[in-house]
C-alpha cells in the first residue's frame, strides 16, 4: 500500500470566478495535509499565482508541465494552458467555464490512466460549461461516461450517507424514472460501495417514499405500494438489509436516519436538504459506483462572495479526507477480497 504522502490528489479548479481555487489553497496552506497526500491542481500556476496574491494567501505552488514531473509534498499544479484572461471574482463568464472544463477533462483523463489516485472536483457552473465538445449536465454525468461502472451521487458527512434515486430531472418526472430496474441497480450500487468505500460489512439501507405519508395505502398516489414496497420486498427476500418506503417528512427529525448506513431519497431535494441542513459546511459530494474516485464539496460556486477571502473551505478539506479514507479502505477491501485461503497440508 502507498505511504500517504504518496497518494496523489489530482484537483480540477472548477470556475476560476468562484471561491474554488479559494478553498483549493485555503486547504493546503496547512502543511499537515501534505503529510496526507500531494496534491497536483490542473490549471495554471501564474493564474493561481493571481489569485493567491489577491487573496492574500501563503501556500507555496509548485508549477509542472507534465505529470512526470510531479513532486511529493508540494502543490503541484499542472500547468495546462499558457494564455493568460482575465479573472473577475463573482462573474458569470463562458470563457471561464472553457478553463473549468479543460481541467475536469485533463484531470479525468490522468484519473483513468492511473497518473492521480483519486479526483477532487472544485465547483462548476453548469451553466457557463456547456459547449459542442461538453454537453453534460455536470461531473457527475461526464464521469459515469468515461469511467466504468453505474455513476450515483452520494452524499457523505461522517456516518450519515445519502443516495439518490433520480438527481437532475424535473419533479414532475420522478415517478416515471421509478422502474423496478433503476430501484435494484442503484440500491446494489451503494450496498457495494458501502461494503468495499466505507468497510460495512452487512449494511442498512433506509428507503424514502416518494409521496406524502408513503402514499397512505394509494390514497396519495400508488407508486409506493405498487413500485417500492414490492422491489424492495424482493431485494430484502435475497439478502440485502434494505428498509422502507419511509414517509420522508419526519425521518430525519425524529433521527430514524441514525439506524441506518445509508439513506436512498427519490428525488433530488428530498434527500438533499434534510442532508444539507444537517451538514452544510462539511458535507461531501461522492461518485459512487464507478471504478474510480471522485469527490467535490457540498457547495457551488458562491459567485456572491468570491474574491472576498472569506469562503469556507471545510467542505472541500472533508472533501479530500473522504477521497483518501476511500482510497485506502477500496485498496484493503481488494486485498482481502482477493487474497487466497492458505490450507495447510494435512499431515501424514
Amino acid at each position: 500500500m502507498k505511504k500517504a504522502e504518496n497518494i496523489i490528489v489530482g484537483i480540477s479548479v472548477g470556475d476560476l470566478n468562484g471561491i474554488g481555487s479559494e478553498v483549493i489553497l485555503k486547504t493546503f496552506e496547512d502543511s499537515r495535509m501534505l503529510e496526507l497526500c500531494t496534491p497536483v491542481i490542473f490549471a495554471n500556476v501564474k493564474v493561481l499565482s493571481f489569485i493567491k496574491k489577491s487573496l492574500e494567501l501563503t501556500a507555496p505552488l509548485h508549477g509542472i508541465d507534465k505529470l512526470e514531473q510531479l513532486v511529493i509534498g508540494k502543490i503541484n499544479v499542472l500547468n495546462l494552458w499558457r494564455e493568460g484572461f482575465d479573472i473577475n471574482f463573482g462573474a458569470n463568464d463562458e470563457n471561464i467555464g472553457v478553463y473549468a472544463i479543460k481541467s475536469f477533462v485533463a484531470a479525468t483523463k490522468a484519473l483513468k490512466e492511473n497518473q492521480i489516485d483519486v479526483l477532487v472536483t472544485a465547483p462548476i457552473n453548469k451553466y457557463n460549461i456547456q459547449s459542442e465538445e461538453f454537453k453534460f449536465p455536470g461531473h457527475t454525468d461526464y464521469l459515469d461516461k468515461e469511467l466504468e461502472g453505474n455513476a450515483l451521487m452520494l452524499m457523505v458527512q461522517d456516518n450519515l450517507r445519502v443516495g439518490l434515486f433520480t438527481d437532475h430531472i424535473p419533479v414532475n418526472e420522478v415517478a416515471n424514472h421509478l422502474t423496478e430496474k433503476i430501484i435494484i441497480q442503484k440500491i446494489d450500487t451503494i450496498k457495494h460501495s458501502l461494503i468495499q468505500d466505507f468497510g460495512i460489512n452487512k449494511p442498512k439501507i433506509a428507503v424514502l417514499a416518494l409521496n406524502p405519508h408513503a402514499g397512505d395505502n394509494g390514497v396519495i398516489g400508488k407508486e409506493d405500494d405498487e413500485i417500492l414496497k414490492p422491489t424492495l420486498k424482493k431485494l430484502f427476500d435475497k439478502g440485502t438489509m434494505v428498509f422502507g418506503p419511509f414517509a420522508a417528512d419526519g425521518f430525519f427529525g425524529s433521527n430514524q436516519y441514525e439506524k441506518y448506513d445509508a439513506v436512498i431519497a427519490t428525488y433530488h431535494d428530498q434527500g438533499l436538504i434534510p442532508f444539507k441542513t444537517l451538514s452544510f459546511g462539511n458535507g461531501v459530494n461522492y461518485t459512487a459506483g464507478l471504478n474510480k474516485i471522485r469527490t467535490s464539496p457540498d457547495h457551488g460556486t458562491a459567485y456572491e462572495i468570491a474574491g472576498k477571502g472569506v469562503a469556507d473551505y471545510n467542505s472541500f478539506k472533508e472533501a479530500v479526507y473522504t477521497a483518501i479514507d476511500i482510497y485506502n479502505s477500496r485498496n484493503e477491501y481488494l486485498e482481502i477480497s482477493q487474497k487466497p485461503l492458505k490450507t495447510k497440508e494435512k499431515q501424514l
